[in-house]
């Protein structure tokens, strides 16, 4: 059995699934010429979504495919087959994503940025920080990361509430509502932590009748995918002071290009994409427990149904 390792740092998997399964000949490459000439040999693919869509673009397809990315939009282009089975990467990015939120709730309310900019101004700071506790968080996008994020931040003493595709009961959340919530609880939040999958139902959410209904106070933090919002809206909402700041993690195009109103947006911190990069090792673990699953015929953890995008 063949595996085709399509990453950029494909080494360190290698080494780490040729040491765990010495059964699989084990394959590598980062450039699309390289790709095409392994891919057709190979059952199983592991690698970034942007490397492969253009393989099955051209007819090649795996039997399984493991995504090393959470987010698989490149995968589900309408042009591409789906007569294959993809998983994604789950389970793995929980702790380093709710460090993210942390650090930029802590920076908020310990008013960090401002302090900076008081010091290159040279002027005395004063102002009193605030504490987390009691603070009102917005999880939207409520599954293994969401869930991450909400045990993480839960000593600090925050309310915690969340949406999802339904509503449920799902601890610590004080409420996990269903989607058409969304407009109600922003009102409530201090703290919005969008962190939805790219579907047809999550595009767009973040317009500009949902600012409308936010706290001046609130901070929207996105670091699910880009096109949740809609930039122009969100520009025009810091500058009427409809909410206190916003972290951008992800965007509609990345790079974002040169002249984009996200560079000068009053109070928009970017952070490049760099919320939760995926983990080697962690990843190769996932691939090997993924692996015995696939074998014994059992089920596959973070499998994609096509029709839901995720």
């Amino acid at each position: 059995m063949r595996l085709l390792i399509a990453e950029h740092d494909h080494a360190r998997y290698s080494e780490r699934i040729r040491s765990a399964c010495p059964e699989l000949q084990v394959v590598v490459g980062a450039q699309l010429e390289q790709l095409r000439a392994l891919a057709g040999d190979c059952e199983l693919w592991l690698g970034q979504p942007d490397l492969l869509a253009p393989l099955l673009r051209e007819g090649v397809r795996p039997q399984w495919l493991q995504s090393t990315w959470a987010g698989i939009t490149p995968l589900l282009a309408a042009d591409l087959p789906r007569d294959y089975r993809l998983t994604r990467a789950v389970g793995i990015f929980g702790q380093v994503m709710a460090e993210y939120v942390l650090a930029h709730l802590l920076a908020h309310e310990r008013r960090l940025f401002a302090r900076l900019a008081a010091q290159v101004e040279q002027h005395w700071d004063h102002s009193q920080p605030r504490s987390l506790r009691g603070r009102r968080v917005l999880v939207v996008g409520c599954g293994d990361i969401g869930q991450a994020v909400a045990d993480f931040l839960q000593p600090f003493g925050v309310e915690l509430r969340g949406i999802a595709s339904q509503a449920r009961e799902q601890a610590p959340f004080v409420e996990v509502a269903a989607m058409d919530q969304l407009p109600h609880l922003v009102a409530w939040a201090d703290y919005v932590v969008n962190l939805l999958p790219d579907t047809p139902a999550t595009r767009d959410l973040y317009d500009a009748r949902l600012f409308a209904r936010l706290r001046p106070q609130a901070v929207l933090i996105n670091a699910g995918r880009g096109v949740a919002v809609v930039d122009a809206d969100l520009v025009a909402a810091l500058e009427q002071n409809q909410l206190a700041a916003a972290v951008i993690d992800v965007c509609r195009e990345e790079p974002l290009p040169p002249g984009h109103a996200f560079w000068t947006a009053p109070r928009l911190l970017l952070t490049g994409h760099s919320s939760a990069p995926t983990d080697p090792l962690l990843m190769s673990e996932l691939f090997i427990e993924n692996l015995a699953r696939w074998q014994a015929g059992a089920p596959l953890r973070g499998e994609v149904d096509f029709a839901r995008g995720y």
